[in-house]
């Protein structure tokens, strides 16, 4: 087999626990403490590892004697259910003074699976986020999902790790990103250079996975040990998976980026196509007053572009786009929705954009101040779970059987720029009837 006939595509990237530490054995803890739980094993040093048969068989046992605590008032679905803020800050502050646990309802955010409103009520100094919301359960990863849709909830870590990083993200954006080192590159286009026939295609794969070795992976704007952070890191993981073709997707309509790219006679030498995951909101809907705001859109978006390595292993961001690239980003987008309604990693990431968005218009538009409300517990005293960070995760390659060269899949990640999506508004009065509806919210209670 010559090389002449081979493109060579490599992944690399990791997939990380989604879950929560340091809760009862016996409760959600028990499980999210596993070795592997989401997808793939990570090691106190952050190195991340594909599950075993055995990683999977001991999250199955777990799943199945873990037992998550409902509210009875909670387990029907509604589409717009409220909770304040106030009133989730009391219920921390009176779990601290009483050294008792955060009860499961306040760490589910009451079920909430994504943020459609924000309304301030000055009168009642409080700030309230309205949403669909069930109902919770565990899915197959091991995520807290709604127990009829499947969508996962939101969750109190990444709400906190959101607000506070509200003001920061004026000047820095959140990001994650999985990466080769410019060390490997040179090794890899070193071996590419020697190779003259692919041989055993097995040892042909291994010494290319050798050569480029653990790739570097990096998060900005929030805490590396976050559970926000680890979110970014799962869907990045995920989409380059489905992208690569390592595994399909649990969709129909979204064929792997492989099975649309076209290695021509001269060769698409050493490119890397790079997806990222982006917000896609549209402009945020607004009341006159700024006391009423609505999120719209879907929430995420697929975007690419492509680097080139040259002889001596050296990126370079390409003039040109390759229209698979572009193609597959697309259709990565438009299905983004059903996609996130059968694989939790991408509902989860749809949900700490909501929350990244809503902690930068909190910020932008002083909405405490307008509120007259403090969150101390919230905004920084309340300690965050803190998680191996993810570091680095080894190469895989793959061959297909095209004319052509060598091509390297390689980079991507997720970028968040929320301020400014916050500073997108439009006045739009139908947010100030819905405040109105959900000003009935009972103070008792932080949820309604």
């Amino acid at each position: 087999m010559t090389r002449s006939t081979y493109g060579l595509l490599i992944l690399a990237c990791g997939l990380v626990a989604s879950s929560l530490r340091d809760y009862p054995a016996g409760q959600a803890g028990g499980l999210f403490n596993n070795r592997a739980v989401g997808g793939v094993a990570v090691d106190a040093n952050g190195v991340l590892e594909a599950p075993t048969v055995q990683d999977d068989n001991e999250l199955a046992q777990l799943r199945e004697q873990t037992k998550l605590d409902v509210p009875a008032p909670l387990q029907e679905f509604t589409e717009r259910r409220a909770v304040s803020l106030k009133q989730l800050e009391a219920t921390l502050r009176k779990c601290q003074a009483e050294m008792k646990p955060i009860p499961e309802e306040v760490k589910y955010l009451a079920g909430l699976q994504r943020v459609q409103y924000v309304f301030i009520y000055p009168e009642r100094q409080d700030i309230v986020l309205v949403g669909p919301a069930e109902g919770w359960a565990l899915d197959d990863l091991g995520n807290v999902v709604g127990a009829t849709t499947n969508r996962p909830v939101l969750l109190l870590d990444d709400l906190m790790v959101a607000l506070r990083s509200g003001k920061t993200s004026a000047q820095e954006p959140i990001t994650c990103s999985i990466d080769p080192t410019p060390e490997g590159l040179a090794r890899v286009q070193a071996v590419a250079n020697r190779l003259r026939e692919m041989g055993d295609s097995e040892q042909t794969l291994t010494r290319i996975e050798e050569a480029l070795g653990p790739q570097d992976i990096s998060v900005t704007g929030v805490a590396d040990t976050s559970h926000f952070a680890r979110t970014m890191v799962a869907a990045d993981f995920r989409m380059k998976r489905i992208a690569m073709d390592f595994e399909p997707a649990p969709i129909n309509g979204l064929d792997s980026f492989l099975s649309m790219v076209k290695v021509n006679s001269r060769g698409m030498n050493n490119m890397l196509p790079r997806w990222w995951l982006a917000p896609n909101y549209e402009p945020l809907a607004r009341t006159a007053d700024g006391l009423g705001w609505e999120l719209r859109g879907q929430g995420v978006k697929c975007m690419s572009n492509e680097d080139y390595v040259d002889s001596t292993g050296q990126k370079t961001t390409a003039v040109s786009k390759n229209p698979a690239a572009e193609k597959w980003a697309a259709t990565m987008t438009k299905k983004y929705p059903e996609l996130a309604a059968h694989d939790s990693s991408f509902g989860e990431l749809r949900n700490i954009m909501d929350l990244a968005v809503i902690g930068a218009l909190i910020e932008k538009e002083r909405l405490l101040d307008i509120a007259n409300l403090q969150l101390p517990r919230l905004m920084s005293e309340q300690p965050l779970e803190r998680y191996p960070a993810p570091k680095q995760t080894a190469s895989k390659a793959s061959a297909i059987k095209q004319r052509g060269g060598w091509v390297i899949s390689a980079s991507g990640g997720v970028e968040m720029l929320p301020w400014h999506i916050a500073s997108e508004t439009e006045t739009v009065e139908a947010v100030g009837d819905v405040r109105s509806d959900m000003s009935a919210v009972v103070e008792e209670i932080w949820w309604e």
